[in-house]
């Protein structure tokens, strides 16, 4: 059996998405980061980061959402292509939502809805880049239908973690000035899985209110300043 350690942030729903697609038994474990359970010890434990998601997976535990995709993938044989070229595409895109997308789509997010403050050039800044990565992904998928060419692999489903809770960003437009993540975040959204995905997000009961707990809890550095 599988541990799934869960919030449904964007990092949490594209592990959530990859399990539904592998139709995975699991046992869903649910973080409230808005009450500060990542920080308990007993979860910290388990992700020494204090972030969500994490699994434990016969015994073996692992963390960041990019990991547990390239682990449940590798050890199903299923969604990471196995020709080569392919491949190398599929990591090199997974890795660009990684250390590209996912960050400075996380901190445009804060600045623009949780930061104590406006600060314009650093809403500015994650705004600008979140758009930039956004054309380079428009551009790839404009010459193949998935990120790793032919195949549906976890790089699309990286990307659609994000892409899908793009109006968080962008307002009701979402991705819609981007034609071809728009058309791949349409197909994904279509598919069986995605409708599991959403059944059992809607099924949560969780904190709402960012209140004063919440911002000690999402943002306990804070507190020093």
């Amino acid at each position: 059996m599988l541990d799934f350690y869960f919030h449904p942030t964007p990092n949490g729903t594209k592990v959530a998405l990859l399990l539904e697609e592998l139709q995975l038994p699991y046992a869903l474990k649910l973080i409230d980061i808005l009450k500060g359970e990542q920080h308990d010890a007993s979860y910290q434990k388990i992700n020494p980061n204090g972030k969500v998601p994490a699994i434990v997976d016969d015994g073996i535990t692992i963390f960041d959402s990019h990991a547990i995709l390239l682990h449940l993938a590798e050890k199903h044989g299923r969604f990471m292509p196995s020709e080569a070229s392919e491949r190398a595409a599929a990591l090199s895109w997974l890795q660009l939502v990684a250390t590209g997308l996912s960050p400075f789509s996380g901190q445009a997010v804060h600045f623009l809805h949780y930061s104590p403050e406006p600060v314009p050039y650093a809403r500015n800044r994650y705004l600008k880049e979140v758009e930039r990565h956004y054309r380079v992904l428009d551009k790839r998928l404009s010459e193949t239908p998935y990120l790793a060419g032919r195949s549906y692999s976890i790089a699309d489903i990286a990307l659609w973690g994000w892409a899908n809770s793009a109006d968080y960003i962008f307002g009701e437009r979402g991705v819609s000035d981007y034609s071809n993540v728009k058309r791949l975040v349409d197909e994904i959204s279509a598919r069986e899985a995605v409708e599991r995905v959403n059944a059992l997000k809607s099924k949560l009961k969780l904190k709402s209110e960012m209140d004063e707990e919440a911002r000690l809890a999402m943002f306990p550095q804070n507190q020093s300043v």
